[in-house]
């Protein structure tokens, strides 16, 4: 049949070659017909006309060709063959797409194939990547950015915590930088009478601090407490008319569960321990700097010297509290998520303090607090861990190389995680004074804290999602 050969290019070359066969006369044995077959005669008049010609099957209006008696005929296999001349040349074969990178990770023109059969030897072609390089190419580039109808309170609450981490990383510099120009610049009535104040107010870090009750009040601190949120749990009640010390684990990075629940007015401290007022303890670099010192006493911190710690539990009528970060600067160090390492077996001045002033000892767990940031891989022995220690023996603060989310998206930056703080005070340990305690009595009462403090670790852990294998690791 005709009809298939017909589809290919309208039909046009069908009709012109089938035509042309026709018309030359047969070859030897050909089943074709006549070159010239008779005419016709014409039917009389009156006699039944006969069955009209078969329509062509090349093209729709094309004349009929049927011999004398062959009212079935067809053109010859010979006919149906292309010409050469007349077959249309076929498209170059088209080169396999090249996989592009879209912006949200995906590849344009890569066809992933379930099943594809192994490369041989020299095949050049372009094989699409699998879905799982295409999956872990999504990972690794996608930055996920906040959503612009994020509520005003929420850019609040980011915009409390920017600033108090910036004032941890470059307020004291730029204090600093500020003396110097003054200086430089010969403002002599500026820096003189500030510097004649400072030499008379040097040791006020020491003798319980300058604290403002105006400046802890301060509304960024109610959003700096919620932006984590921080909580502060009371398991056992303190008595007023005593003096305590709180050991605070661990440091984390920033020691932001401190800061929030100890030197701020818009945590739950005030309701759950009346009447006692709470000092926390920091390093003595910092009250060193001058301006930067002045703003860190109004939200209540001191010094950690013994000096500062004596004059704190020596007060007479209780009720107060020094809360020191017993881990200090090193057990920065290690502060990375899911790990509780705490740095308190060779810690014991605070034991021999607690036993001189008569003060009970009470262990202090932040759940979470080594949560709000990761850090760069620094386990002991690499060169970065030898540095970091090597300058902290030198400055008397460490380094972290610390990381977190950003301002306005979620995949690098200094902003510590949303992670709920949650810090709980535990059991106090009732301590007899003594002025003078034996290293007996120290290791004793050192060994007693750490056993309540991994009890108050153990207790609690469940409550706030930490697997039941987690244990702390004392060093």
């Amino acid at each position: 049949m005709l009809k298939p050969i017909d589809q290919l290019n309208g039909g046009s070359w069908c009709r012109s070659r089938v035509l042309r066969r026709l018309q030359e006369p047969p070859l030897p044995n050909s089943d074709g017909p006549p070159a010239n077959p008779p005419a016709t005669p014409s039917a009389p008049s009156g006699a039944p006309s006969a069955a009209p010609p078969r329509a062509s099957q090349c093209a729709p209006g094309a004349p009929a060709a049927p011999g004398p008696g062959r009212r079935d005929w067809q053109p010859p296999a010979s006919a149906l063959a292309p010409h050469p001349d007349d077959v249309p040349p076929s498209p170059a074969p088209r080169p396999p797409p090249i996989p592009t990178l879209r912006p949200g990770g995906v590849l344009r023109g890569a066809r992933i194939r379930p099943h594809s059969p192994p490369r041989r030897r020299g095949d050049t072609r372009l094989e699409a990547p699998s879905v799982g390089a295409v999956l872990s190419q999504g990972r690794t580039m996608k930055v996920e950015f906040a959503p612009l109808n994020i509520p005003l309170a929420r850019r609040l609450q980011t915009a409390a915590v920017l600033q108090w981490v910036l004032s941890f990383l470059l307020l004291a510099q730029v204090c600093i930088g500020i003396i110097v120009i003054l200086i430089i610049h010969n403002y002599w009535f500026l820096y003189v009478p500030y510097m004649t104040w400072l030499y008379f107010d040097w040791r006020t870090p020491e003798q319980g601090g300058r604290r403002s009750n105006w400046v802890r009040s301060w509304t960024v601190w109610r959003y700096f407490k919620d932006y984590f949120p921080i909580h502060l749990i009371k398991t056992w009640d303190l008595d007023p008319s005593h003096n305590y010390i709180f050991g605070f684990h661990p440091h984390g990075v920033l020691v932001a569960g401190a800061f929030g629940n100890f030197c701020t007015s818009h945590s739950d401290f005030e309701q759950l321990f009346p009447r006692f007022t709470a000092y926390l303890h920091v390093l003595p670099f910092w009250f060193r700097c001058p301006l930067f010192r002045e703003y860190l006493m109004s939200s209540g911190p001191v010094s950690v010297s013994k000096k500062s710690v004596s004059h704190v539990l020596s007060k007479e009528g209780g009720g107060n509290i020094s809360v020191i970060v017993l881990g200090g600067a090193e057990e920065s160090l290690d502060a990375h998520p899911g790990k509780f390492t705490l740095f308190i077996r060779q810690r014991k001045g605070f034991v021999k303090i607690a036993l001189t002033h008569g003060a009970s000892l009470v262990p202090v767990f932040s759940f979470g607090e080594n949560e709000l940031f990761k850090q760069v891989s620094n386990p002991e022995g690499s060169w970065l861990r030898t540095v970091q220690e090597k300058l902290q023996k030198i400055m008397g603060f460490a380094l972290p190389l610390f990381h977190a989310r950003g301002i306005f998206q979620y995949n690098f930056g200094l902003m510590p995680y949303r992670k709920p703080i949650h810090t709980v005070v535990g059991r106090p340990i009732p301590v007899q004074q003594t002025l003078h305690p034996t290293t007996e009595q120290i290791e004793e009462l050192h060994q007693t804290y750490m056993e309540e403090l991994r009890k108050l670790f153990e207790a609690h852990k469940r409550k706030y999602g930490i697997p039941e294998h987690k244990t702390l690791i004392f060093k």
